[in-house]
This record gives C-alpha cells, structure tokens and sequence, in this order.
C-alpha cells in the first residue's frame, strides 16, 4: 500500500469527523453571537446616561411614549412607564445575565429562554410597527434564541463540564 492509498482510505473518514465535529458545535457561533450583543446591549444601555433617564432625547421614557400606541401590548408599555429607568436597569441587567450565560454555557436553556422573553418582549412594544416586519431585529432575536432552548450548549460550554462530573460522580 503506497502513501497515497493510506491517504486517500483516511480521506472519508477525516471528512466524516470534520463533519460530526461541526455538526457538534453548530450552535457555538450563535451562542457567541447572541452572548457578546446581548452583554454589549446590557453594557450600553447602563452605560448611557441619556437612556437612563425618564425624559429627555435618547430617554428610555420617550422611547416607550414614543412606541406606546403602536405597540402589540400597549399594558406592556404602560408597565415600563410607571418607572422607566428601573425597567431600562432591569432589561440591561437581564440582558448582561443572559449573554454571560450563552457565552459560558452555564444555564444556557434558562439563559436563552430570559433571551427570548426579553426580544419577545421589545418585540411586541418597541419594534412591533417595524414594516415590513424583517427590517425590525427582534423577532430574529426570538427566533435564534429558540435552538439554544431546545438544544443547549452541549459542548464548550460549563454546563457540559457540571454534567461530565456530575456522571462521573454517579457512575
């Protein structure tokens, strides 16, 4: 057998495991994605003393005003405004928490659905009247969180590391 049979008879294989190796960690640029412009969101809103304000150009407050009557869910709207910079801390905060979580791997299916509930809900209140619909970013967001939800991050990530020793402890 030459050095080129030996080659060519390693070939398949080496480009099966190329496969199953991104097959594997398919989510992983998603999960980095989502985790770094999550926590770069989070950043910038606490870092933006305009945003953090109840009124005022590039306030929290005079968005939602501004998104109130042609939100999905005006009540949603009308939440936020009773205070407007505790609800732009909480969504900051919440989203800093959720891009850790992605980027770690640590909770991800918590982490990704605290995601998709923070892009559903700007969805319905901020980027609802977005037409056509594709031009608004949040329903993306919704929409890519899902396969973190259903699969997780079962690679590269702390949670697989917990459930390594956790079977390792068991077994």
């Amino acid at each position: 057998m030459t050095r080129t049979d030996v080659l060519d008879a390693r070939a398949p294989r080496d480009a099966a495991g190329l496969r199953e190796l991104a097959s594997r960690h398919a989510l992983l640029p998603l999960r980095i994605f989502l985790g770094v412009t999550f926590v770069y969101a989070g950043l910038d809103k606490l870092t933006d003393s305009a945003f953090l304000s109840a009124s005022g150009e590039g306030s929290i407050g005079d968005m939602m005003r501004g998104v109130r009557d042609t939100s999905a869910v005006p009540a949603l709207v009308d939440m936020s405004l009773n205070s407007p910079v505790g609800f732009a801390v909480a969504i900051a905060i919440g989203e800093i928490l959720v891009g850790l979580g992605a980027l770690a791997g640590l909770l991800t299916r918590v982490a990704a659905v605290g995601g998709a509930l923070i892009s559903l809900s700007l969805w319905l209140t901020v980027s609802w009247a977005v037409t056509p619909y594709y031009y608004g970013n949040d329903l993306i967001y919704l929409v890519a969180w899902t396969p973190l939800i259903l699969a997780g991050a079962p690679y590269l990530s702390l949670d697989s590391l917990i459930r390594s020793r956790l079977s390792r402890r068991t077994a």
